[in-house]
């Protein structure tokens, strides 16, 4: 499985089984995150963020209040890939 093609639906389904919470919604990976707080919300978007640079590869997201939304899709493939799915695996494990 290679980082830099799209999965077809047989490969995301697989890929995914491991993942905590993550769905596929319009074509992209998602979950919804709530914290207790803005501030602890802020903090794990902060660290997202820290995952996002190392790898070079930014989620769509948003934040309101204690909820942060994160929708990842590899835009230049037009689909979801490896690299979405290592992601959503770094991000399970914050």
């Amino acid at each position: 499985m290679s980082g830099r093609n799209r999965l077809s639906e047989q490969e995301l389904a697989v890929a995914i089984k491991p993942l905590n919470g993550w769905t596929v919604v319009n074509g992209k990976l998602h979950r919804e995150f709530t914290f207790k707080s803005f501030v602890q919300a802020f903090g794990f978007m902060s660290s997202v963020a820290l995952i996002a640079e190392g790898m070079n590869h930014h989620p769509d997201w948003s934040n309101v209040y204690n909820k942060v939304i994160i929708d990842l899709v590899t835009h230049d493939l037009g689909g979801i890939s490896p690299l979405d799915v290592e992601f959503a695996a770094k991000v399970d494990k914050l």
